[in-house]
């Protein structure tokens, strides 16, 4: 790989001795990876052998986009180093969590998988069409403890006042950590481009730090070697907010200790990690822990989202509901977006001036006299939670992925709605009529399964 004349002499002056290891690796092959979703049963044709040694559900190799495993939100294809992100975060249950920078959903999706759908998690992404595409992994790996913003920081920080436990900023970088997964990344490199970076990255948590609770912690992240990114970045957040201290990471696996002399030369820098991808089997990182000891500003009396479902509206789904669905959604729960009904996570803030994509689990859509169930709500139920059931073949899937209609001479129902299964893994609701399988797979998602 050419690598540009500044940035090799940049890290020969940095590295020194291990500099030709360093510039060596941009020349091997790149890490793939997959994390299994463990709120699903784990696939039995899925290759397990090469777990990733840091990370819970985290395993290297290669995972299709057109196969049953992703469709069904059982498996998440993600870099490798990436999934060390998440780990260091390891939110526990029932924590209310940010995630600032969320597209495409890796991390989201990692966060989630230690809430076990406890708790509220706040997914955000300030580009609207990445935001688009963050819902839509969210939607998939069955998230209904989630709600998908697509907000500028300021705006979070104003809206969410001294409230979260966690907050995660996988802060837009310059890349370098990537040249190797992403060579077009080296085209918009330059000397500057870092300190370009770095200058978004403390105005981004400069409004971070504000909605973090007094005990909270802050994970701080880049896909960059930079240290104007990384260790000065959070010695810049040390001298600004004394009120932080840094968590040591633990490393194993080749992650070392970031480095202080880069930085402000504080000691306690060496508890951020450094991902070399010469000493270790993934794409260049740097990750950092931070606790929270005394709040940053003042918080403020947060008002629950009040439901605004119409008379009508709760008719037809309470209709629906006792017709098909083995729970009781909590009414004070539901949100109306127009004709679209979401169930919101307990305790759910206002919403109020926030340009929401997805307020919780999307649960259907009010037509004409009728509920229609989503797509989501068949990828987030648990087994048992939908009446009607049915097991469907891997051919039989083939073609509901393709939007075809099928024939099935032992489905549960005559007429009516049923979520079909394939391989133990959800995959969608369907209407019967007698032993017609008619498709409901959403239009936009549909593809020819190999």
């Amino acid at each position: 790989m050419e690598l540009p004349a500044a940035f090799k002499t940049k890290y020969q002056q940095l590295l020194g001795t291990e500099a030709e290891a360093f510039f060596a690796s941009f020349d091997q092959p790149e890490n793939s990876g997959f994390r299994v979703n463990p709120m699903r049963p784990t696939p039995t044709d899925l290759d397990l052998s090469d777990p990733v040694p840091y990370t819970h559900w985290g395993y290297y190799g290669k995972v299709s986009g057109h196969s049953l495993d992703h469709q069904s939100g059982a498996v998440y294809s993600q870099e490798p180093s990436a999934m060390f992100v998440g780990e260091v975060a390891h939110p526990q249950a029932g924590m209310r969590v940010l995630d600032l920078s969320a597209a495409p959903g890796g991390k989201t999706t990692h966060l989630s998988s230690f809430l076990q759908q406890t708790g509220l998690l706040v997914s955000n992404e300030i580009m609207p069409k990445r935001a688009k595409v963050l819902a839509e992994n969210t939607e998939r790996f069955g998230l209904s403890n989630t709600l998908v913003l697509n907000e500028d920081p300021a705006t979070i920080a104003k809206a969410f006042p001294v409230f979260f436990d966690q907050v995660l900023v996988d802060a837009p970088c310059s890349g370098e950590g990537m040249f190797r997964k992403d060579p077009d990344a080296i085209s918009y490199w330059s000397t500057d481009y870092p300190a370009t970076c770095a200058k978004r990255q403390r105005e981004i948590l400069t409004e971070a730090v504000k909605v973090l609770k007094p005990g909270g912690e802050l994970v701080y992240s880049t896909c960059t070697f930079a240290p104007e990114e990384d260790e000065q970045i959070i010695s810049w957040l040390l001298e600004t907010y004394p009120q932080f201290e840094v968590v040591p990471i633990k490393k194993t696996a080749g992650i070392i200790d970031a480095k202080s002399e880069w930085g402000n030369g504080d000691p306690s820098l060496k508890g951020a990690a450094r991902l070399f991808p010469h000493l270790m089997r993934g794409e260049g990182h740097f990750v950092a822990k931070l606790r929270l000891n005394e709040a940053i500003g003042n918080s403020s009396k947060y008002h629950r989202q009040p439901s605004n479902v119409s008379r009508d509206q709760s008719h037809l789904f309470e209709e629906f509901a006792a017709e098909y669905l083995n729970f009781k959604a909590d009414s004070h729960q539901l949100l109306a977006f127009g004709d679209q009904l979401y169930l919101m996570p307990e305790g759910t803030p206002s919403l109020r001036n926030l340009k929401v994509v997805r307020p919780g689990l999307h649960l259907g859509t009010f037509k004409k006299n009728r509920f229609e169930p989503s797509y989501a709500m068949a990828l987030a139920l648990r087994p048992g939670q939908f009446k009607y059931e049915s097991a469907i073949s891997e051919d039989d899937w083939k073609q509901v992925v393709h939007g075809d209609t099928f024939t099935k001479d032992d489905l549960p129902i005559k007429k009516g709605w049923v979520r079909l299964f394939c391989n133990g893994q959800p995959v969608a609701f369907s209407k019967v009529v007698n032993q017609t399988v008619k498709n409901f797979f959403p239009k936009g998602l549909r593809f020819k399964a190999l």
